[in-house]
């Protein structure tokens, strides 16, 4: 090997790692409390997914009928955009099914919905969730949702402990709620 190609080997090398690793980046969300969720987004509704638009352009563009709002501006949403793949943090939805979608709003007003965003099937959701996001999601949104992994965990008058016995399926039943002396606790979702 002459003195110029082993002079280009090393800066290839390095470019074809560098290429390699920027390949498998993927997309990383916090686990976070569905009511966490609601409360960071900028609007929430439940929509059913009519379908995709067929477009060259990212993001992939759903076609959706929005059913009920239950956070956001005073629109009608007929589109939301996402990623178009898993690893961009992009979600794949089935057509013909009902869904609670979160997500944020562009500077356009255009709604998008990511990984790590809160939406799941209309018909997976607790029935408690369901009354959740209209009654008391909203209500706790003053208030801290803080993950606790170790004991001790410390509280503050405006903290929920989301304990590992709160991420399993109870945490679907409850909502961190303000009470009326200003502090928090966590609530079952019930009317």
């Amino acid at each position: 090997m002459s003195w110029s190609a082993k002079s280009l080997a090393l800066p290839l090398v390095l470019l074809c790692l560098w290429g390699l690793q920027e390949g498998t980046r993927a997309c990383k969300c916090v686990s976070r409390h569905p009511q966490e969720a609601f409360c960071q987004s900028d609007v929430a509704i439940k929509a059913k997914v009519v379908g995709k638009v067929d477009t060259t352009l990212n993001p992939i563009k759903y076609r959706i009928k929005q059913i009920k709002m239950f956070k956001g501006p005073e629109k009608r949403f007929c589109y939301f955009y996402t990623e178009p793949d898993s690893a961009a943090c992009g979600v794949n939805l089935s057509n013909n099914t009902e869904y609670l979608l979160s997500g944020r709003l562009a500077s356009d007003g255009s709604m998008h919905v990511s990984l790590c965003d809160f939406y799941q099937r209309w018909e997976d959701l607790s029935a408690m969730q369901k009354r959740g996001l209209v009654q008391r999601y909203q209500t706790g949104c003053d208030c801290k949702i803080t993950r606790c992994v170790s004991t001790p965990c410390g509280r503050g008058p405006t903290e929920c402990l989301w304990t590992d016995f709160l991420m399993a399926k109870v945490f679907r039943h409850l909502a961190c709620i303000k009470r009326s002396d200003g502090s928090c606790a966590w609530y079952t979702t019930v009317a």
